[in-house]
């Protein structure tokens, strides 16, 4: 499956990234973290405007270690997962993988460590428009689309339980 209209009319309006640094280099490096930021800011900006506010995310002072919270509606309860990656040496010609580490091994949609799998059509694409894309992209085109098909099979087949919180 592809994604869905009201995806594509998202991501079309996160920022592209203009830097093409990895973390690696570090005389441009930061320039294309101010821009992930930035980037990042108005991809909850415009989720928060489609009351579809779905995650939080920081990252270490390098911006190389993210960390956060991501969350589903299915329902009607809320569902909360440990969001986490380290950002590639590659990047940002490869994809950060992203992780939900407590839902390691409840899917085959999954690789170890609970790295979600994303679709055949996300590393060509990402292929596609590196440098462009960044963490914002890969959310908005990973781990949301993911989370809307992994989470209500998740909670269908038992694998998941809502937790009061």
């Amino acid at each position: 499956a592809s994604w869905d209209a009201g995806t594509k009319a998202t991501v079309a309006k996160i920022p592209l990234l203009k830097t093409n640094a990895g973390p690696r280099d570090k005389e441009e490096w930061p320039q294309r973290l101010k821009e992930e930021y930035a980037a990042l800011i108005k991809f909850v900006q415009l989720n928060k405007e489609k009351d579809s506010d779905w995650f939080t995310i920081a990252s270490n002072k390098e911006g190389t270690k993210w960390t956060g919270k991501c969350w589903y509606v299915h329902n009607l309860l809320k569902y909360e997962f440990d969001l986490e990656f380290d950002l590639p040496a590659t990047y940002p010609a490869t994809a950060p993988e992203l992780a939900l580490p407590e839902l390691d091994g409840k899917t085959a949609k999954m690789y170890r460590g609970g790295k979600i799998c994303l679709t055949v059509h996300f590393k060509p694409l990402w292929a596609k428009n590196a440098p462009h894309f960044g963490i914002a992209h890969a959310l908005c085109l990973g781990m949301g689309p993911w989370l809307a098909a992994e989470v209500p099979h998740l909670v269908e087949s038992g694998k998941i339980t809502h937790k009061e919180g």
